[in-house]
């Protein structure tokens, strides 16, 4: 039996795939990991986006709330990153995650400063 992982960001989480060519500099030379981390922005590939930023719900004035079946599915502001887009983001609020042997960063939408989408004419 083969188990299939699905992965789920949650609320305004951006999963970004780093832009590999930032590692080296233009003439080809490798950077070491702590020169790369000083760096204030950084680029990469949105790989998946969370569900946006919640929507708190109304406060209704129910006089028996305990007959609800369920509660209210919640509702969310939905992000403007989209899966492809190439973002350029502040550093220091990513996180870095590895994810089989490959290296993710987890970005607050917040933090993305420029998107660029391409568009088919």
């Amino acid at each position: 039996m083969k188990k299939e992982r699905e992965i789920i960001l949650v609320g305004d989480k951006v999963l970004i795939d780093p832009d590999p060519d930032e590692e080296k500099t233009p003439t080809g030379l490798y950077l070491p990991p702590g020169v790369k981390q000083k760096e204030k922005v950084q680029g990469g590939f949105v790989i998946k986006t969370g569900p946006g930023i919640p929507i708190p719900y109304p406060e209704e004035d129910e006089e028996e709330p305990w007959e609800e079946e369920q509660p209210p599915e919640a509702k969310y502001i939905p992000l403007q990153a989209e899966e492809g887009d190439y973002a350029i983001f502040l550093r220091k609020s990513a996180i870095e995650i590895e994810l089989d042997e490959k290296k993710y960063l987890i970005v607050p939408h917040s933090a993305i400063l420029l998107l660029i989408r391409e568009r088919y004419v």
